[in-house]
């Protein structure tokens, strides 16, 4: 991964006077845990936002924040809240920086707030199947504690060893099973908040009668308050797994097999349809190792990898045109399902699946590349990483779109995309009114300034072209700063509603301020 030790200290903008002034009050309210250290504030300084990578790796840094503080209740966070509003300063909400859209950047400097004391987890209620979760608690130390009594939640994001549960809330997180389990917001039950105002809120619990906030909190990127726990569904660990592939002669035939899927009323955890040029290239992955973390890479996988990476793209990746009309050699399209649950449920699901595939016109492949996926279904993380080392710039854009759409959208971002960037995608979090189109760009560029002029261009193109096709803006990785015009403009007069909810929450507009447009 490109590393702090890029930037020069020199870089780092010396704190606010207001935040040091306020320095007494911050430290006091939160019982000492208050910083403005340089090393901190660095690190604090970014997210997984790619723009940020390209930016470190050019010596410079995001707009670093003033100072952090680390609550540890519900009380420390609403004196923090109270000391920013009386002296007007802004408010980062912080879970562990692994979102991709600038979430946490501090725009306008302040004060960040990171909430990974809030770490303690409940015991599982089996009556009524559910655990109350600190916000700061990471997904995959949460999994494993389900699942070693029997549980699972059921959200695999690939950032699960990375990522918070109060990130989730506030990204309106997915993950890899979504089509069974749902999003976050399908399994959030209640959840505690402290709003912009410092006013402490537990949301009631879901159903009940009348409007429900919890909604309105939940993607709202930390612009209207910060969380501090929930209460999440859970479910049993799954007694049985079926894993199973096809191919497809077309993308249009696949998506139409996984529309009728759901049509007919089946479930399954996992929908993973390739687009030709992935489908060879990515997905036809075999079981194996799974990747090695960049820490315990050799010397030749650190170091010579990436050199050879960058002399190849200097002649591929800076002619992306080129690049993609060789998809057109291209035509097959790989679909991956899996099934969960009561083992003789799941086996019967996948009987269904495999008759409406096989009526397509589909060739069976059995269940290895299922599995194949399945053991390396994290190791995306590590191929990022790779490319941001070979000089390269690579993102993801993940938009959602109805049945009726989807594949005009595909058509129009992938056209849109092809003049700045090698593209991919895969359809997954697949649902009865539609999917999500997972986009992977990588580009290059003849020097640094014309890679990031590049990676703009790419990005307003693409949104827009999902956006005219009937697409939205985003289905998982939240909005941030990097989305947050597109999103203000498909809202249309909606924004006003949102702006009012915002005048009402934080009424001194204190909270992660330019997030979502606010």
């Amino acid at each position: 991964m490109t590393r702090l030790s890029n930037v020069p200290a020199a870089a780092l903008p010396p704190p606010r006077s207001a935040v040091l002034d306020a320095r007494a009050e911050f430290s006091a309210a939160v019982g000492g845990r208050f910083s403005t250290d340089d090393l901190d504030r660095l690190s604090y300084a970014r997210d997984c936002w790619p723009l940020g990578l390209l930016w470190i790796r050019q010596g410079k840094i995001p707009p670093p924040p003033d100072a952090v503080v680390w609550p540890g209740t519900d009380d420390e966070v609403a004196a923090v809240i109270k000391v920013a509003r009386a002296k007007k300063i802004a408010l980062i909400p912080y879970g562990s920086g692994s979102g991709v859209c600038g979430g946490t950047w501090a725009l306008q400097g302040g004060v960040t707030l990171d909430l990974k004391r809030f770490d303690a987890i409940s015991e599982v209620d089996v009556e009524h199947r559910s655990v109350v979760v600190g916000a700061g608690v990471l997904g995959e130390t949460l999994e494993r504690r389900l699942n070693s009594r029997g549980w699972t939640l059921g959200h695999f994001p690939s950032s699960i060893a990375t990522s918070t549960v109060g990130g989730w809330l506030a990204a309106r997180s997915a993950g890899q099973f979504s089509s069974k389990y749902g999003k976050i917001e399908d399994m959030v039950l209640s959840a505690r908040v402290v709003l912009g105002t410092g006013e402490r809120l537990e949301t009631p619990e879901r159903p009940f009668s009348g409007p429900d906030l919890l909604p309105l909190l939940v993607g709202s990127e930390g612009t209207l308050c910060a969380f501090t726990s929930a209460k999440l569904r859970v479910f049993p660990f799954p007694a049985g797994r079926v894993f199973h592939g096809f191919e497809f002669k077309s993308v249009e035939t696949g998506l139409e097999a996984i529309r009728l899927l759901f049509r007919e009323g089946l479930r399954p955890a996992v929908v993973r349809l390739y687009d030709p040029f992935d489908t060879a290239f990515v997905g036809k992955g075999k079981p194996g190792r799974a990747a090695t973390p960049p820490s315990q890479r050799s010397s030749l996988l650190r170091n010579v990898v990436p050199a050879l990476l960058r002399q190849v793209t200097k002649q591929t990746l800076g002619r992306p045109t080129v690049m993609n009309k060789l998809q057109s050699a291209f035509s097959r399209s790989r679909l991956i399902l899996m099934f969960e649950g009561d083992p003789a449920r799941a086996e019967a699901e996948d009987r269904a699946a495999t008759s409406i595939c096989r009526q397509l016109g589909a060739d069976d492949l059995g269940e290895d590349p299922g599995r194949a996926w399945f053991k390396k279904r994290y190791d995306v993380s590590y191929r990022m990483s790779r490319l941001i080392e070979s000089g390269t710039f690579a993102d993801t854009m993940e938009i959602a779109a109805p049945w009726e759409r989807v594949h005009e959208v595909y058509e129009r971002v992938h056209e849109a995309a092809s003049q700045y960037a090698f593209v991919l995608c895969h359809f997954s979090h697949a649902y009865a009114d539609g999917c999500s189109l997972y986009f992977s760009f990588v580009g290059s560029g003849g020097d640094e300034k014309e890679m990031e002029e590049r990676y703009h261009q790419l990005w307003r193109t693409a949104l827009a072209a999902a956006v005219s096709a009937g697409g939205n803006v985003s289905h998982h990785h939240g909005v941030g700063v990097l989305k947050a015009g597109a999103m203000q403009d498909a809202l249309g007069e909606g924004r006003h509603a949102l702006r009012g909810i915002k005048d009402v929450f934080d009424p001194d507009g204190v909270m992660n301020p330019g997030k979502l447009g606010l």
